[in-house]
């Protein structure tokens, strides 16, 4: 069968940028089979670079009507064939565990800093460079012949280690991927060598980036009837532009085109001689010469003066058909595509968004979802996000680790946890309690006694409940290293029980699409766990969270629409369609940076004769080139990221500075396109924003009636009541509380209720007097109290130490208290009325001594306390209870005078700070507060939100409710509040 006519060179064609390839790939190959029979094309076999290439060429031979299709086969099919010849390669994962083990081990032995976590993201990355060394013909042991002494100490450390390295590939077993690719390429191409293939066979749609896929390409060269079919080739280029897109050419690496000098070199063709596989027209030729103008290697872009005044005439046509979007944010920059995307639905006109962001992707979806216009999105989503990947995730996390009160109710509220049917319900109500009664506010490691006391308060169905869960999850307590499988198995045990709920039903977790990608992961981890060995609950947890992020799963079965899609860039080398979108055009996502090589600088790579780290951005810059040569192609960017703003893509830039070099109609043709998108983005703006505005809430100071307003308030409610009485309206009128949250955090709060119970603890142990183990006693009370209440290693350690350096000074202090007065009370209760008010004050006091004169009260404070001069001015808590203390209200102390005020703060610089004790002082104070609270007490008196902001140490907890943001400190306050 003859398909091509011969030729003396390798048989090489190109389709340009923006084209159908499949579509075109078709039309070319039917224009050869003219006049044979229908049968010819079966004996064709074609080769393509993905399995959705594979897809869209049938779906293009299939749309020109019923006939035989030829044998259309994917490059990576290459490693299962028998050609490559030997056993089965060692499966990826268990090379990964083989090498993380190695690495592990090289670190201990050379005394390595290096997390314990470290070792599974090296074994990827040393695996990648072993492959890539494979698929380039780079024998391992050539690390040997390179001098390491010109190397940093980092690098020849790498050096040595790879050295070993060559020894372990040669007894690990069969090479896999791209060296059984190269095998199978080899072997391939020797039988062809012997008994050429009579058929024609063709390699479409590569750009032979990989050596594997360049050893193929050779081979069928050389075939009496094999061409190459070469996707977004640049016929514009001049040969002075390919001289200089060489190995080694400053900028070659990085430009769309390189790829193809690499091959031209490496299979012996001209690039000046490609023919075109068929004549079909450029969707865009103008913009496809524009972008091949822009895009030339740096060093030659004098060419833009040179070659620019010819391109000139036709910079209207080149930016016909374009839009440039720059989005002040990522969430306009999705919803502006996504409004893009839905006017092609509506028009009929077939659109894609091409990205290699997935985040974006994402986004765009969900903007989507808002009219019902579900994308064909082949990339699936991450397993790490899905049910059961987040429940994998959440179980791992808490292996030989305290249990929290945070993870634990994470767990619970999973949505797979308890699926059974009829036990979800049963679940979340028990749940809910506990997290209200036992799981909030409390110590911040779960303590199963506990919960079992309160299980059995509660009664039935609790403590079967609590049992269950105690049943699952203790499996996971152990700290120490074990061996792999053990950890796989607990995990996938306990995973399954929470899933099955307490009567132990049958579960959903392993259903669905993403539950059966989570149970391959997990059986095929327990199946290679041998070559593991020991690894610590932290390790499997960093193992297991590094083996999920490399998996997507397939979307559900869904209908989507026909005519919007969302493409990888290496999907859209080989579909087109009306209108492509390309998003995320920001340095570091399009083109993705290269990424830093733990094992190899650039110099290394380069005397092993392997690629630069730069081919991959001449690979995303080809994916570029392509897709910009569309009919009608939107260029799309966030000035702005989440935490910064952002730098606009090389290739972006380059057009922006070509454009604007060709005046007058450059710069027209780029306003006229920025102006296309700037509609776009205004329109995203509208949509974005809200139609109805809600008035903005004026300051609050609601005015509850007599009847409601509380009669009883505590110390702590009348310093609210001074410098913010609307909390007090939300505490103790409306009776709010704030919810605490899961466990217990160490916060301020948390400090403070640890140095209280360590000064009581030392003053209980020393009421008998200070004695010469005074000091041993203090330190033995600090260290006793921080350990029940701050159970937090190295905050406790901060903690002790910087209470310890006050220990001299509140001894010396302890001493001078001593000598004329005796403890009495510590945390005491106080109670006492205000006479002709109504109102009941409370008071708990620190501490109570008696001396001879009266009573001694003490406040401790732990953080941050005004100065002397404004305590002494405005410090109500110990005044009000010496006025408490006079009247005999704290449980079991007589009435008494006050003979001694003071604040004992341990915060910033320790000091003692005396407040006046006289009994005038006590009842102006008390006098005052009188007048302040029947103040409030009046119907007419609103509590005002912040009424003395600049005496709030910290946010309040009301300050949500009183929508502060919304109004200002200074603005006056909202009189209309009832």
């Amino acid at each position: 069968m003859t398909l091509f006519p011969a030729s003396e060179g390798p048989r090489v064609f190109g389709l340009p940028p923006g084209v159908d390839f499949a579509a075109a790939l078709v039309a070319g190959l039917d224009a050869r089979l003219a006049g044979q029979p229908p049968e010819a094309v079966a004996r064709v076999e074609i080769w393509v670079n993905t399995r959705r290439a594979q897809r869209a060429l049938a779906a293009a031979f299939a749309a020109t009507g019923p006939r035989l299709l030829p044998r259309i086969r994917v490059v990576a099919d290459l490693a299962d064939d028998p050609l490559a010849g030997g056993p089965q390669p060692v499966p990826p994962l268990r090379r990964k565990l083989e090498l993380a083990r190695l690495i592990a081990r090289m670190a201990r032995a050379a005394g390595e800093p290096a997390s314990e976590t470290a070792a599974w993201d090296l074994a990827d990355s040393l695996a990648e460079l072993i492959d890539e060394m494979q698929g380039e013909a780079v024998p391992l042991d050539a690390f040997a012949g390179i001098d390491a002494g010109e190397h940093a100490e980092h690098w020849q450390r790498s050096l040595r280690f790879l050295t070993l390295i060559a020894d372990y590939a040669a007894a690990a077993g069969p090479i896999g991927g791209q060296g059984r690719m190269r095998a199978a390429a080899g072997a391939l191409a020797t039988r062809w060598a012997a008994a050429p293939a009579a058929h024609p066979v063709i390699v479409a749609g590569s750009t032979g980036s990989r050596a594997p896929t360049r050893a193929l390409m050779a081979a069928v060269a050389r075939l009496p009837q094999g061409a190459i079919v070469l996707p977004g080739f640049d016929a514009l280029l001049p040969p002075a532009a390919w001289d200089r897109l060489a190995d080694g050419e400053p900028g070659a690496a990085d430009h769309p085109q390189h790829g193809f000098r690499r091959l031209a070199t490496a299979l012996g063709f001209d690039l000046g001689r490609v023919g075109a596989w068929h004549p079909a027209p450029a969707p865009a030729a103008a913009r496809s010469a524009l972008v091949s103008l822009a895009l030339r290697p740096a060093p030659i872009t004098d060419q833009w003066r040179a070659e620019g005044g010819a391109l000139a005439p036709r910079l209207a046509a080149a930016a016909d058909g374009l839009t440039w979007i720059e989005a002040p944010d990522e969430k306009r920059e999705a919803l502006a595509i996504a409004l893009l995307l839905r006017e092609a639905a509506e028009t009929g006109t077939r659109a894609a968004l091409v990205t290699p962001d997935r985040t974006l992707a994402r986004r765009v979806t969900a903007e989507l979802d808002r009219w019902g216009v579900i994308p064909d999105d082949s990339a699936g989503r991450p397993l790490a996000l899905t049910p059961p990947g987040v429940l994998l995730r959440l179980v791992a996390r808490i292996g030989g680790t305290p249990l929290t009160p945070e993870a634990l109710l994470a767990l619970l509220k999973h949505p797979l946890v308890a699926g059974a049917p009829g036990a979800r319900g049963p679940h979340l109500r028990l749940v809910s309690r506990f997290e209200r009664e036992k799981l909030r506010g409390v110590p911040p490691w779960v303590r199963w006694d506990e919960l079992g006391a309160f299980a059995a308060a509660e009664g039935d169905p609790a403590p079967a409940w609590l049992a269950w869960l105690r049943a699952a999850l203790e499996p996971l307590a152990p700290a120490g290293r074990g061996p792999l499988a053990e950890h796989v198995a607990r995990h996938r045990a306990t995973a399954e029980a929470l899933a099955g709920g307490p009567g132990g039903g049958a579960h959903t977790l392993w259903l669905k699409a993403a539950g059966e990608a989570a149970l391959a992961l997990v059986e095929a981890l327990a199946a290679e766990a041998d070559a593991g060995g020991l690894v610590s609950p932290q390790e499997y947890r960093a193992l297991l969270q590094s083996l999920i992020a490399a998996r997507d799963v397939p979307g559900e079965a869904v209908v989507t629409h026909p005519g919007v899609a969302i493409w990888g860039t290496l999907e859209a080398r080989v579909q087109a369609a009306d209108r492509v979108i390309l998003g995320g055009l920001n340095e570091g996502v399009w083109p993705r940076l290269p990424g830093a090589d733990p094992w190899l600088d650039r110099g290394l790579r380069r005397s092993l004769g392997l690629p630069s780290p730069e081919t991959q951005v001449g690979l995303s810059a080809h994916d570029f080139q392509q897709a910009a040569g569309a009919r009608e192609v939107v260029f799309t960017r966030a000035t702005r990221d989440a935490e910064a703003p952002t730098v606009a893509s090389r290739w972006l830039l380059r057009i922006e500075n070509l454009l604007a070099g060709l005046p007058p109609d450059g710069p027209a043709a780029l306003a006229a396109a920025r102006a296309r998108g700037d509609a776009w983005v205004a329109l995203a703006g509208r949509i974005a924003t809200p139609t109805d505005r809600v008035p903005a809430a004026r300051r609050p100071a609601p005015r509850p009636p007599a009847a409601a307003r509380p009669a009883r308030l505590s110390v702590s409610d009348l310093d609210r009541l001074v410098r913010d009485p609307y909390a007090v309206y939300a505490a103790r009128v409306l009776r709010l509380r704030r919810l605490d949250p899961p466990g217990r955090a160490a916060d301020a709060l948390t400090r403070g209720t640890a140095i209280h119970a360590a000064l009581d603890d030392f003053v209980t142990s020393t009421a008998a007097g200070l004695g010469a183990d005074a000091e041993a006693l203090f330190r033995a009370a600090v260290r006793d109290a921080f350990d029940r209440e701050a159970p937090w290693p190295a905050v406790n350690a901060i903690w002790t130490a910087r209470l310890m350096r006050t220990a001299r000074w509140f001894l010396d202090g302890e001493a001078r208290r001593r000598a004329d007065a005796a403890p009495a009370a510590r945390e005491r209760r106080g109670r006492r009325a205000l006479e002709g008010v109504g109102v009941t004050v409370t008071a708990v006091a620190d501490r109570i001594d008696r001396t001879p004169d009266g009573y001694a009260i003490y406040d401790y404070k732990s953080g941050s306390t005004p100065s002397r001069g404004e305590a002494r001015a405005s410090y109500l808590q110990l005044p009000i209870e010496a006025a408490i203390a006079a009247a005999g209200g704290f449980d079991g102390l007589d009435a008494g005078p006050v003979a001694r005020l003071e604040v004992i703060r341990f915060g910033g610089e320790p000091e003692v700070i005396g407040l006046d004790a006289s009994p005038a002082a006590v009842a102006a104070t008390w006098a005052r507060l009188a007048a302040l609270v029947g103040h409030y007490l009046d119907p007419a008196t609103g509590f005002v939100a912040r009424l003395r902001p600049g005496r709030l140490p910290f946010p309040g907890d009301y300050e949500h409710l009183s929508r502060l943001g919304e109004w200002a400190d200074g603005d006056a306050p909202d009189e209309g509040w009832a």
